[in-house]
């Protein structure tokens, strides 16, 4: 929620713009950044999808009736809720009472906000882990309340506050970067590609904190361990562009695991895009987290209110960051507003796009709801005291996520998340295209007001197949269209200004769960599991995926269809990791299955592992009945400065580097800018040649200079590249 350069508004425009983190409460939290300890619970089996429900400004009992009615049931892995702090009230505010920007003004850390009290908000996490679901706290660590708020006001909860006075907290004046003292800057950021001006000013007017102090980390940390104990999963953090990365690091560090999986938390960072200075842009932020990627927004709503057959060039935009590394989205709160994304208000091209975000592999994606609005700054619909009133979906409130159609492509994106290419890319004129994942789901999208039939390639095994747009697979049959697949092929009628999707787990006669495989044991707690890596070098067939399948439930108990799916990391080597239980005794082998299910069992007697009490466990291991070589894990480091949108590649003269084609060069990480980092799996003992290349943001491509470099891989183990661009 910020700006990558300053706005010509008023002052409380000014502020929409502002960060946002840090949450409501009705009682005092603890900021020592050692909060209180981690009340038991039951185990909690969490959906096991990427796809996020972005429920912005709802209040806490409407967003647990959603987990728990809809969100669950159709599969999604989190829900993204608003800041839960308690913030500034502004009910005669010069944009309209109680404007929607004021939660992103912290005054306390105490859970009483607009949305709800602190037994609210611990209630709709339990309802939404109970119903399977993540919760992601929209949080606002970079700065307080506003310097220029009117004397007397006061947050939701009571709480008095100055412009660097936040007894609550506290805070107090050496908490905070103040012009000309601390900021390069008699006043706020003048220079928005200046990194010192941009992380120690303040931004629109917002108290900023000194992130540097060891003081100010810990009351940081221990609000977001606060939230960790009462069962938040992750954070999208706003405005981390302003924080330094090493105080932001810092403030990661002191984080607990979370309650449900024993993990860290998920941490999504907005990085506001437009700066010229590397050191501000998304990818440099990427080694703290994942980052939101406003260039895909962007170019999203370019393809879809001009030609959508520009999506097959996707791969050549200028993205915020490489897909690993991103939380990915049509439209957010900030951008709706400004008209540089789609919002609902553009109808069908709002939907379609959504659809396009859940079955494209690019980032986690996720689904926007809010409220409706007719002016930049209308508050969400509340009562008179500004609390925020429930959801009631229709004129007031947006619930596209809970529609048939978004339902239809979770189911999508969670059957598609093993293949994270995109084939067959296929446009049948301007506004129609269709393309699949692999053989695990093909999709149709017409953005036109015809009606328009043609044959696609869906990759998909012959048979029937629901539409999941229109309807859903039933014991019964298709309760939308069935769609017949024929050689792999298939003649669809895609609606105007519509969509057909199909995917592998909805098919006439079935009644497949919506959701992909939980990733913990009903039976176990989170706390008592091993994180346990499969690696195994294995030459399936085409059709063939490979499999880990053993004794235990989490391994499918020896049932090949309930086993674990490796996913391929190049030069033939699979991989999966799995939660087992700790200091238990296991038994399991690799097996190759068919689409059909036709199962190739490696041979020789079971394999045994015993997993450790404390910590993680990994096996390597060959397909026992394949001849296959071992692959070499090669890592390649390049120093090579870039300008704004360039990314950098390797490409070279064998397969895993794409044989010298740049469309297949391998992306570089800019995580540790300016050296750029990737690891391939490359062949042993094989001579190998390359190069690195730029990538423009025009799509073309700048080669290095000089001779190809060139080395040999050993017989097994690892390799290391370094070098500076030429």
């Amino acid at each position: 929620m910020e700006s990558a350069r300053p706005h010509p508004r008023g002052r409380a425009v000014r502020l929409l713009l502002a960060a946002a983190l840090v949450a409501t409460g009705g009682t005092a939290v603890v900021v020592a950044a050692t909060t209180a300890a981690t009340p038991a619970r039951a185990a909690t089996v969490l959906n096991d999808s990427e796809v996020t429900a972005n429920l912005w400004e709802w209040n806490w009992p409407s967003v647990a009736a959603a987990c728990t009615d809809h969100l669950g049931p159709a599969g999604y892995g989190a829900v993204q809720v608003a800041p839960p702090q308690e913030s500034v009230s502004l009910p005669n505010s010069p944009d309209g009472a109680h404007p929607w920007y004021e939660v992103y003004q912290p005054v306390s850390y105490k859970l009483d906000s607009r949305f709800g009290n602190r037994q609210q908000f611990a209630a709709m996490v339990t309802a939404c882990h109970a119903a399977g679901v993540r919760v992601y706290v929209d949080a606002v660590v970079n700065h307080m309340a506003g310097t220029n708020n009117p004397a007397g006001t006061r947050g939701y909860a009571g709480t008095e506050f100055t412009g660097y006075s936040y007894p609550a907290v506290p805070y107090g004046g050496g908490d905070f970067h103040r012009p000309g003292d601390n900021c390069p800057t008699s006043g706020g950021i003048s220079d928005w590609n200046n990194e010192a001006q941009v992380t120690s000013c303040e931004l629109l007017s917002l108290s900023d904190l000194y992130t540097e102090k060891e003081t100010v980390r810990n009351k940081i940390a221990g609000y977001l361990n606060d939230l960790i104990g009462l069962g938040v999963d992750g954070f999208r953090v706003d405005a981390v562009k302003h924080v330094k990365k090493d105080d932001f690091a810092a403030i990661l560090g002191k984080l607990n695991n979370t309650v449900a999986e024993g993990r860290r938390p998920y941490v999504a960072q907005e990085i506001f895009d437009g700066a010229s200075n590397p050191a501000l842009q998304a990818r440099a932020f990427t080694g703290n987290g994942d980052v939101l990627d406003f260039g895909y927004a962007k170019g999203i709503r370019s393809a879809f209110l001009g030609s959508i057959s520009s999506l097959a060039n996707v791969p050549n935009w200028n993205l915020d960051a490489p897909s690993a590394n991103v939380f990915a989205m049509v439209t957010n709160h900030d951008l709706e507003r400004d008209g540089v994304v789609l919002s609902y208000q553009n109808g069908s091209d709002y939907v379609l796009a959504s659809y396009f975000a859940l079955a494209y592999p690019h980032g986690k994606p996720s689904v926007y709801d809010s409220f409706t609005w007719s002016n930049r700054n209308q508050s969400p619909p509340s009562d008179g005291t500004g609390r925020v009133t429930d959801t009631v979906c229709g004129a007031a409130w947006n619930c596209l996520t809970r529609s048939a159609g978004i339902k239809g492509m979770v189911g999508w994106a969670n059957a598609a998340r093993p293949v994270r290419t995109v084939s067959d890319f296929t446009t049948v004129n301007n506004n129609v295209i269709g393309f699949h994942r692999g053989d695990r789901a093909w999709i149709g999208i017409n953005d036109s007001g015809t009606a328009t039939t043609a044959t696609f390639t869906t990759g998909l095994a012959d048979g029937g197949y629901c539409d999941v747009i229109a309807g859903s697979a039933t014991a019964a049959g298709c309760t939308g269209g069935t769609v017949t697949v024929s050689g792999g092929r298939a003649t669809v009628t895609v609606p105007a200004n519509g969509a057909v999707a199909l995917h592998v787990g909805a098919r006439p006669g079935t009644s497949p769960s919506p959701t992909a495989s939980p990733t913990a044991s009903p039976t176990t707690s989170p706390t008592d599991r091993v994180a346990t890596t499969f690696t195994v070098n294995a030459t399936p067939t085409a059709g063939q995926d490979v499999y880990v399948v053993g004794s235990v439930p989490e391994l499918g108990a020896w049932t090949p269809a309930n086993g674990v799916r490796l996913t391929a990391q190049g030069g033939g080597v699979y991989r999966a990791t799995v939660d087992l239980p700790r200091s238990t005794s296991v038994e399991y082998k690799f097996v190759k299955v068919t689409t059909a299910g036709a199962a190739t069992w490696e041979s020789g007697a079971n394999r045994t592992l015993t997993t450790p009490a404390t910590g993680t466990y990994a096996v390597t291991e060959t397909f026992r009945g394949d001849t296959v070589s071992t692959a070499v894990a090669t890592s390649f480091a390049v120093t090579a400065t870039t300008v704004y949108g360039q990314n950098v590649f390797v490409v070279g003269n064998v397969a895993a580097l794409g044989g010298w084609n740049p469309a297949g060069a391998v992306a570089l990480s800019p995580a540790t800018y300016p050296v750029w980092r990737a690891t391939v799996d490359l062949p042993p003992n094989t001579a190998v040649e390359y190069k690195y290349v730029k990538k423009n943001p025009d799509g073309s491509v700048t080669w290095e200079s000089g001779a190809n470099r060139s080395f040999t891989t050993p017989a097994g183990g690892t390799r290391t590249a370094t070098d500076t661009w030429r």
